[in-house]
């Protein structure tokens, strides 16, 4: 019987020996390839071709979400389970929504993260209930708001009160429970969909068309 192919990401070198170590005695398992960031993830995974991908959230160059979209666009195939710590559960929403298999606490006991890697392989998802339930919320607030002519989301509008309030993108992904990756994105969605090209232009334009506080 095969095994399955794993690829490890995250840029704490304890915690990504430790998982190399644990993972390694599982007699179905094979660790083909360790990252330490987002990028390394990409192309390890264009070049190993791993059944699965353990995700960390936050690393520098590329975080997890931004890899996930890219791998998911990429190598599609390509099953990804994010690892994560309590605090960091809202990041992965935006990776469920590229397209991740799951996610799985930092925390969890090896017996139990191998068997998370079964799960997903045998073509299953880890997502809980409560997970579940924001995604639900999500995916509400990425409907059209009302009272808008360039047609920009909820979600796009609450980036675009942010931008307006002089947030760096940065500050605007921890007030919104994003990563930064997702922030630009989203700002590179609301310049095309109001036609302008800064921030001071969107803001100003946001303002004109009525649908965001004059006083900011």
């Amino acid at each position: 019987m095969a095994k399955i192919k794993v690829l490890l990401a995250d840029d704490q070198e304890l915690i990504l020996e430790s998982l190399h170590i644990v993972l390694s005695m599982e007699p179905d398992l094979e660790i083909v390839g360790l990252a330490k960031n987002g990028e390394e993830a990409l192309q390890g995974c264009e070049r190993l071709k791993p059944d699965i991908v353990l995700m960390d959230v936050n690393m520098p160059v590329m975080d997890g979400v931004a890899a996930t979209a890219l791998i998911k666009e990429r190598i599609p195939a390509t099953k990804i389970v994010m690892l994560t710590s309590y605090k960091e559960v809202e990041y992965v929403v935006s990776a469920l929504s590229y397209g991740a298999e799951g996610y799985l606490l930092k925390a969890i006991h090896p017996r139990d993260l191998a068997a998370g890697i079964r799960v997903v392989q045998a073509g299953g998802t880890l997502i809980s209930q409560e997970m579940a339930s924001k995604m639900i919320r999500n995916m509400t607030a990425a409907a059209p708001a009302a009272k808008n002519e360039f047609g920009l989301t909820a979600r796009e509008i609450e980036v675009l009160h942010k931008l307006a309030a002089g947030l760096r993108n940065q500050e605007i992904a921890e007030a919104l429970y994003l990563s930064e990756g997702t922030v630009k994105n989203y700002i590179s969605t609301i310049y095309s969909k109001l036609n302008v090209k800064g921030r001071r232009e969107a803001a100003r334009k946001a303002r004109d068309s009525g649908f965001m506080d004059p006083s900011l």
